[in-house]
């Protein structure tokens, strides 16, 4: 599956995806960010999609609210996303800088922990191998979507990404998730 064939059929929009089908979205999704096909990867979004890393506290503890609380990334909605992927493009950030880092992401343990009409809920683990400046970083961590599959293709309509090595050498970024 590419990411021009994730357009649903008329026959079944409106309709949740099956396990196969997710996991096909899933790791379509994943190959954008290895490919660095950005704009293609910001089509897996809903323009009200907020992404959030929440960060650990000092009592090894998440982070509970984004906008009083520390977090790794967040954005809350599509538009900070898209200006995350307008900076990764242009080399506008100093988190960001050329080479850009080759990723392999993996995805495990895909779970359906629920269904609400036509959205899923869905919890994954991961892990990202990272090449840069002659060297492999690894992250890896669990992540928790709500996938609305309401319209004509799935969209992410909720991104949580919990970082489980949250010691960083260097940044963490998008692509690294």
């Amino acid at each position: 599956m590419n990411t021009d064939t994730l357009e649903k059929p008329a026959k079944i929009a409106g309709k949740v995806m099956d396990y196969s089908e997710l996991l096909q979205f899933l790791n379509a999704e994943a190959r954008c960010l290895d490919d660095r096909e950005w704009d293609s990867w910001l089509t897996f979004y809903h323009a009200d999609c907020e992404f959030w890393m929440p960060a650990w506290d000092d009592f090894d503890t998440l982070t509970e609210d984004p906008q009083s609380e520390m977090s790794l990334i967040w954005y809350p909605d599509k538009s900070g996303i898209e200006d995350r992927v307008f900076r990764i493009k242009t080399d506008r950030s100093s988190a960001t800088s050329l080479p850009e880092p080759r990723t392999a992401h993996y995805i495990a343990n895909v779970e359906i922990t629920g269904i609400e009409g036509t959205t899923l809920h869905v919890r994954f683990n991961w892990q990202t191998l990272s090449f840069r400046y002659g060297g492999t970083e690894r992250h890896w961590g669990t992540s928790f979507y709500r996938i609305d599959c309401s319209g004509d293709r799935p969209l992410i309509a909720n991104k949580k990404v919990v970082l489980k090595d949250d010691h960083i050498h260097h940044v963490v970024d998008v692509y690294h998730v």
